[in-house]
């Protein structure tokens, strides 16, 4: 980009809107799979399996070989979301010229962050949680409420988000550079 412009149009909202949220899907799977499958312990990508939508054969993560598919699936989904993340960064790098501090700093990316986590939980909410019921937040006779707050904790993360990015100050890539 030449020296005085900025990352885009509104708030750098077109050059960092993409990269954001596919940033955002991978973070918030993340947040997903390593907070909810492996410290909480609470679902595995096939916990719910016996009681699916589609035909799944069950995989009980309370046998050895049901964790062990799980846990292959959990690991198929770390890629799928690693993945993302690296996506999403080298978009974002494409997307900048010289000068990257103002961006990482700037209230837009992050309000795309923010959107990119909420569709991740609204999709992934809705496809295995509810669609296929593969797995559910927590499982249970209260599993429908946890999946609900899932979907409601999305639906506020992309509403945050959105109004983050639409109210942050332009972003200018050349801010801080020494060329200038």
């Amino acid at each position: 980009m030449a020296t005085g412009t900025t990352t885009g149009s509104r708030a750098g909202t077109p050059a960092i809107a993409l990269p954001g949220t596919v940033l955002g899907l991978g973070l918030g799977g993340f947040v997903d799979g390593v907070l909810l499958h492996q410290l909480l312990q609470w679902h595995h990508l096939l916990s719910s399996s016996d009681t699916d939508n589609v035909g799944v054969p069950t995989y009980s993560p309370d046998t050895v070989p049901g964790l062990r598919m799980n846990t292959l699936w959990d690991g198929v989904f770390h890629t799928f979301t690693w993945l993302c993340v690296l996506v999403g960064l080298a978009l974002l790098y494409s997307r900048l010229s010289t000068s990257r501090g103002p961006v990482w700093r700037s209230a837009a990316l992050w309000g795309w962050v923010l959107v990119g986590w909420g569709l991740f939980n609204l999709v992934e909410g809705v496809v295995d949680h509810h669609l296929l019921g593969i797995h559910h937040v927590r499982g249970g006779p209260n599993q429908l409420w946890w999946d609900l707050g899932f979907l409601a904790l999305g639906a506020a993360l992309v509403a945050g988000g959105w109004l983050l990015q639409r109210t942050a100050a332009p972003v200018r890539a050349d801010a801080d550079d020494p060329r200038r």
